[in-house]
């Protein structure tokens, strides 16, 4: 078990914990969550032993190994495959040792050890790791330099996750990571099996892959069990009860307070009195525990509409370079109010196409039509570090509204989450989120018509990130979305268009679908990528591979059958419920058969409830038999 035991820690006077305690089974999958500030990634530090508490204890198995994602990318002359099989310690130094040792019995030890952790298999599971991260086989033979930091960071992912050790502790992972690799990782840490400990933000992983919750206020740590989506009712619930509390104890205080002032100086009550004083100096306040605001997110909307389409794309093509397209043959059609979402893996085209959207790029060949009217809002991550480093949130909003007053300018960057504290802040002092909450300000600053965001979330926190749903949902222009975060994708998007094979293509599934599909796609490529790798002899001979196929096929039968019954479940409780809503559906027949129209009533709520639960049947048949499907 890994215990935390009366942690107290604090930078700069500051106190990030105080007396904080909690203990993590050991192979349990834990979320660490809080307010971004709060001091996760410090609580991680600490438990990797890379600072020291001032108070307290954590406390884990002697021989317990323990990983963090390094904070600085590798970026030596090292193959990506070779960085990560450096990363095991053990491995990297019992190979070493092999090639030079002369002793018949170290020898012998030696390689019994490599036999104990699979040594043989390790190059065919780190190329399986990096596949599913979005390396193909000839990226992992390139040296980690060619590569940029961000994905330099996937191959300190893939390095930590090889390593695998007791004690996992990922760092919000997925911000550099695409849908797809974010899908991976939700698959891997599922059926990782050791302890996790991961500070994210993204909802649904959250809710996929993790069976507790670590949550970090009040410099103190509370363990629950379950994903975020229990969590979150679970506080809500103790917050209400808390509140409760509070309100209940606060009427209890006042009635004594005013009998002690109406009786303390009365001979007859004085004893009285007395009692409820040491009472009153023995109740311990209850705090009233109210999670922040957040401040709301605002964009404009467009004062003047524009007719549709917004934008016409005609068998386009588009490019960096004459003669070297990106993406080939686009026909895209973008009224003023889709909602749409971007989809397809890192290096397929996306940010190409938003450029080409917002007329960053011109086409290669075909034909963009957009109004000249047309007004962008462009939003993309590598911005942060375009904000001008020494000026403030004041600075960068005052130059936007030179004819405006004083008084009109502090009010717009109050309004946007900059209060007196923070709105004369250099942008270089600023977080990350908060350099985010600046730019969003900008992008839509002069209510354009459409807003294209691309991969708007990574420094947000889960709330703020809630903030931004809402805020993009009040919105009445168009929208363009790229991110690797379902939950805001789902909440927000009406459409789909997949990035892919260079081109662009609607796409007719919803999110779940394409998740099924895409870690179908990406057990394949890394079952295949593990086969590259293996030593000699560890392949199956065809023989086998066909006959274990032909039984795998076999094995969908059952599974299409339960599906097929499910079905026609489904179908006949949604024609029985549907002629009930007939009956129901005529005032008449409340007042001709009132007992009966009761009993219809009731019938049909046990009816809804009856094909609920058929549909999550179906759902879940569905699910194994696209499981079972995909290895077929």
């Amino acid at each position: 078990m890994l215990h935390i035991n009366d942690l107290s820690y604090r930078i700069q006077g500051r106190p990030l914990f105080e007396h904080a305690t909690a203990g993590i089974p050991d192979g349990h999958k834990v979320g660490l969550v809080g307010r971004n500030g709060t001091g996760k990634t410090t609580l991680l530090r600490l438990i990797a032993r890379e600072i020291h508490p001032d108070d307290g204890a954590i406390n884990f198995p002697r021989n317990a190994t323990i990983a963090h994602v390094s904070q600085e990318a590798p970026g030596g002359p090292e193959t990506l495959l070779e960085t990560v099989l450096a990363a095991h310690a053990e491995l990297a130094a019992l190979s070493a040792e092999a090639e030079t040792a002369e002793d018949a019995h170290r020898i012998a030890e030696i390689h019994t050890r490599l036999s104990d952790i699979d040594a043989h298999s390790a190059p065919a599971r780190a190329a399986r790791i990096l596949s599913g991260l979005g390396f193909d086989e000839a990226a992992q033979a390139r040296p980690c330099a060619e590569f940029s930091g961000g994905w330099r960071m996937r191959v300190a992912l893939a390095g930590a996750l090889f390593a695998a050790p007791d004690i996992l502790l990922l760092d919000e992972p997925t911000n550099y990571l695409d849908l797809e690799g974010t899908l991976w990782l939700e698959d891997f840490i599922q059926g990782y099996p050791h302890t996790v400990l991961i500070v994210s933000h993204d909802r649904d992983l959250l809710n996929k892959s993790v069976d507790s919750i670590l949550h970090l206020t009040e410099r103190r740590l509370t363990f629950y069990t379950g994903g975020y989506d229990r969590f979150e009712e679970t506080r809500r619930e103790q917050q209400r009860l808390q509140l409760k509390l509070k309100k209940s104890q606060d009427d209890q205080r006042r009635k004594m307070e005013a009998f002690v002032e109406r009786f303390r100086a009365k001979a007859t009550k004085a004893r009285q009195a007395q009692s409820r004083l040491k009472a009153l100096a023995k109740m311990q306040p209850i705090a009233a525990e109210i999670d922040s605001e957040v401040v709301p997110f605002r964009f404009p909307s467009p004062e003047r509409p524009l007719g549709n389409p917004l934008i016409r794309i005609e068998n386009a093509s588009v490019g960096y370079d004459p003669g070297k397209p990106v993406l080939r043959n686009i026909s895209l059609r973008l009224d003023c109010d889709d909602r749409v979402g971007l989809l397809g893996a890192n290096g397929n085209g996306k940010s190409t196409l938003a450029k080409l959207l917002c007329g960053k790029l011109g086409t290669l060949e075909g034909h963009r039509h957009a109004s000249k009217k047309l007004e962008y809002g462009y939003f993309a991550q590598h911005q942060l570090d375009e904000l001008r480093p020494k000026l403030s949130a004041y600075d960068h909003i005052a130059e936007l509204m030179p004819d405006a007053t004083e008084a009109q300018k502090r009010a717009k960057v109050a309004g946007i989450g900059f209060g007196a504290g923070k709105a004369d802040t250099a942008s270089e002092k600023l977080s990350g989120g908060e350099k985010a909450r600046l730019l969003f300000a900008l992008a839509t600053f002069h209510a354009p018509h459409l807003l294209i965001f691309d991969e708007p979330t990574n420094h947000l926190d889960v709330d703020s990130r809630e903030a931004l749903i809402y805020a993009l949902n009040d919105y009445e222009g168009a929208v363009i979305l790229i991110s690797h975060d379902r939950h805001l994708l789902e909440a927000t998007v009406d459409r789909l268009w997949a990035v892919r094979g260079g081109t662009v293509t609607p796409y007719d599934g919803d999110l779940e679908s394409y998740r099924l599909e895409r870690l179908a796609a990406l057990r394949q490529a890394a079952g295949a990528n593990a086969g590259a790798g293996a030593a000699p002899g560890v392949k199956l001979k065809r023989e086998d591979e066909r006959r274990q196929a032909a039984q795998r096929r076999a094995g969908l039968a059952p599974l299409r059958k339960q599906m097929a019954e499910h079905e026609k479940r489904i179908e006949a409780l949604q024609k029985k419920i549907a002629a009930m809503d007939l009956a129901l559906g005529d005032p008449a027949f409340y007042e001709k058969q009132a007992a009966k129209a009761q009993a219809l009533t009731q019938e049909r709520g046990q009816l809804a409830k009856e094909l609920k639960a058929a549909e999550e049947a179906w759902f879940e048949a569905s699910l194994a038999y696209e499981e079972a499907a995909s290895t077929a």
